[in-house]
């Protein structure tokens, strides 16, 4: 069962048919958070035939319907408790619904809570529960904490702001594993102070839902293995910064893509233009076949899959047409235009993304590669990176945020350069030095920018040797080594140690340990349904949910994919504090606060 339909059947299962019985109606209440994970998980439908009558928004001025009980599903914000009070008391002469169940996002801070003990409040709510789904489902093996914040409190200097922050972070990451029904061992890098901390954090709420919500969190064949990883992005500094040319992972870095919509100009048959936007997401199975492949393979398998089709519908004679001839045979086919727009939309993202692959792109790759890699597309070691950068950082036509990528790749290879060195190349790739922060600011993620006399260089990791594939995608993302390295159990204890020596022991032996049990609290008695239900669902072996502190790339993601199809006995999970494009990565960078990471020697 995947992550998004584990979500599912909580929300419907433990929300909605834990209120309603069969002939009962109510109107369901979400916030901006709550409804972002119900759209992504759930279809007006399934909602709907739950006899739900109505959704709406909690933000927004609503019609009194108090004939009707209401589900509020929503986070336990002050903004959203606050509307939900005022729901029941105010001025007007009839509360806003009958009643009110209330099924809060995660946990409810004390002070919230007593807001809702009062009696004017207390004796309208029928019933009010946690339900621990903290974190936004973006794919059946992908999720995102939704925290852009994290990137700033995490890797900037020690504050008030960053204690808040990884208690937040800790919840969430909980209740990712609590909705899976994994109580797994605990990991983490051991380079910086703040991983430890979390993961510290991490396994305190794990401790606390075992005790007081579910005292079998985690129990099932091979569940002892679950491991639970916790990265930071200095990790893996490169990923971020490279030009993908896997068709999900490029369309996010080129082409202009908001909330997962892509628009585009289209004409009609009948000559009429307009702009078309659709929905990249799992809904879409010409999408999830096409995200992964490499854009060379994505262009030629969609036209064939294109031709095909209107082959198929014998509109055309003989063979070997040509795609400006297909666009014309479409237009004569509105009895199949539905099926068409779908070819049409990836057509049209391939397109895109080839286009502005052979504006600056295809210059840039190559020498990527060859500095990530740190060697040619022959095998040979790059002897003179500064050859290969300067003709880069001198080309006027070349953004300057292409050049700072290049650049740091180069720094990365050279382990560090001088102030000298960077200025002058700065100077010459025409980036100002006020926007010399974003580069400087690289060291807050441990990688050295500034060469030091006497230093110690630090070592870069031993990387796994892999078949060679296409020229300009030789670069493997790290985590994917680590992923491999986890399900084979080599995965190195002294970089990324367990944070509990007694879950190293279960982790890496085939047994499960006994249940342990507990009094369970009356705030957290509910067991959910679905959980109990989806528990022998699906794959039943260990899983690896892994979780990056400043963003996951969509490489990283792809990763996750084919680690779980290659090794049938485990099931990886990946996240992070948001999806992370290398635009989004260098802003995050370059708005980091003066200081330093707790970086261990």
């Amino acid at each position: 069962m995947s992550l998004k339909n584990f979500v599912n059947q909580r929300i419907l299962n433990d929300v909605i048919d834990s209120v309603l019985k069969k002939g009962q109606w109510a109107v369901l209440v979400v916030d901006q958070a709550s409804m972002r994970v119900i759209s992504a998980c759930c279809k007006m439908h399934e909602i709907l035939g739950r006899g739900v009558t109505l959704v709406e928004s909690i933000e927004k001025a609503r019609q009194p319907l108090p004939h009707l009980d209401a589900i509020y599903f929503i986070s336990p914000t002050e903004a959203s408790v606050t509307s939900l009070i005022r729901d029941f008391v105010n001025d007007r002469s009839e509360a806003q619904y009958r009643s009110a169940h209330v099924f809060f996002t995660e946990t409810c801070p004390d002070n919230l809570f007593q807001k809702l003990a009062v009696p004017n409040v207390a004796r309208i709510i029928r019933s009010l529960r946690e339900v621990n789904i903290a974190f936004m489902p973006a794919e059946s093996r992908v999720f995102s904490l939704d925290s852009k914040d994290a990137f700033q409190s995490f890797f900037g200097s020690a504050s008030r702001a960053r204690s808040a922050q990884m208690d937040r972070l800790a919840t969430q990451i909980a209740t990712v594993c609590f909705t899976l029904n994994e109580c797994p061992a605990v990991r983490f890098r051991s380079d910086l102070d703040q991983t430890q901390d979390l993961a510290d954090k991490v396994q305190q709420c794990l401790d606390r839902y075992k005790q007081d919500v579910d005292p079998n969190l985690g129990m099932g064949p091979g569940k002892a293995r679950s491991q639970l990883l916790i990265l930071d992005r200095g990790f893996d500094p490169i990923s971020p910064l490279l030009h993908e040319l896997t068709f999900q992972a490029m369309t996010y870095d080129l082409l202009k893509i908001e909330n997962d919509v892509f628009r585009y100009d289209f004409t009609g048959g009948s000559g009429q233009t307009g702009e078309r936007e659709c929905l990249l997401d799992e809904n879409d199975d010409l999408w999830v076949e096409l995200r992964h492949m490499h854009i060379a393979e994505v262009s030629q398998k969609v036209s064939a899959m294109l031709r095909s089709f209107v082959e198929s519908k014998k509109e055309t004679k003989g063979k070997g047409v040509s795609m400006r001839e297909l666009s014309k045979l479409i237009k004569k086919m509105p009895q199949y235009q539905k099926e068409l727009n779908r070819y049409s939309l990836h057509s049209q993202l391939a397109e895109d993304n080839m286009m502005r692959f052979k504006g600056n792109v295809e210059k840039l790759v190559g020498i990527e590669q060859d500095l990530a890699m740190g060697t040619d597309s022959e095998g040979e070691k790059v002897k003179d990176p500064m050859r290969l950068i300067v003709p880069i950082l001198l080309d006027e036509k070349i953004s300057k945020q292409d050049k700072i990528r290049i650049l740091l790749l180069f720094i990365i290879i050279k382990n560090g350069i001088s102030d000298e060195n960077l200025e002058k190349l700065m100077r010459h790739a025409g980036i100002p030095s006020a926007e010399s922060g974003t580069i400087l600011n690289m060291q807050q993620l441990g990688v050295k920018i500034i060469e030091e006399d006497g230093s110690k260089k630090k070592k870069r990791p031993k990387r796994k040797e892999r078949a060679a594939g296409f020229t300009l995608s030789r670069w493997t993302p790290l985590v994917k080594d680590i992923m491999e390295d986890v399900t084979e159990g080599d995965l190195d204890k002294d970089l990324y140690p367990f944070l509990r020596k007694d879950a190293q022991m279960a982790a890496l032996s085939a047994d499960d340990g006994p249940a342990s049990s507990g009094p369970i609290s009356a705030r957290w008695k509910f067991k959910p349904d679905s959980q109990a239900a989806s528990a022998g669902e699906g794959k039943t072996g260990p899983r690896l949910i892994i979780v990056v502190v400043g963003g996951v790339t969509y490489s990283e993601l792809r990763a996750a994919y084919e680690v779980s199809k290659a090794n049938s006995n485990w099931e990886v999970i990946v996240g992070g504090t948001e999806l992370l494009t290398p635009t989004n990565f260098l802003d995050n960078v370059s708005k980091l606060a003066e200081g330093t990471t707790s970086q261990r020697v």
